[in-house]
Parts: C-alpha cells; sequence; structure tokens
C-alpha cells in the first residue's frame, strides 16, 4: 500500500500541490500573523507556493485574508513579502 501525500490548494494561483513545496502563512492565537516554517505551528494555516507572484495573487484576490478569516496590517503584509523575497 503506497503511503498517502497530504495535498493543500495554494490561496494565489488554487492548484492542489504537495504539502511541502508550499509555504504556510499562520495566525497564531494571538492573533499574530507569520510564517510557519516548521508546518507545525498552532493556529489557523493558509498555504501560499513559494515564489512571490502566488503571494500577490493571493493578496489581490483576498485569499489569504479569507483563509486566516482576519484582515492583514500593512506592515505585516510588508514583512511577509520581504520573506517571500520581493
Amino acid at each position: 500500500m503506497q503511503k498517502k501525500i497530504p495535498t493543500r490548494k495554494c490561496v494565489g494561483c488554487g492548484e492542489m500541490k504537495d504539502k511541502r513545496e508550499l509555504v504556510r502563512v499562520i495566525k497564531t492565537p494571538e492573533d499574530e500573523i507569520l510564517l510557519d516554517t516548521t508546518g507545525r505551528a498552532n493556529g489557523r494555516g493558509a498555504y501560499i507556493c513559494n515564489n512571490i507572484d502566488c503571494f500577490k495573487m493571493a493578496l489581490k484576490n483576498k485569499g489569504l485574508e479569507r483563509s486566516l478569516k482576519a484582515q492583514i496590517p500593512e506592515d505585516v503584509l510588508d514583512k511577509l513579502s520581504k520573506e517571500f523575497g520581493e
């Protein structure tokens, strides 16, 4: 029997991809929004492809805000876009 590979949907492009290929952005129980590098942090998560285009698309179509069920402050957006390599 083959081991099932978990897949997640990118909130930017909408493609289903292997969970390990995507970057997880979380909203912690303290309402802090940050990148989850371990993939195991506590909080509500949203997955984005590891490229700046998908990140921009997720902002444009409000996919990130919808997934995290929160408004994302401007300073947090700046920090996230730097981490995505803009």
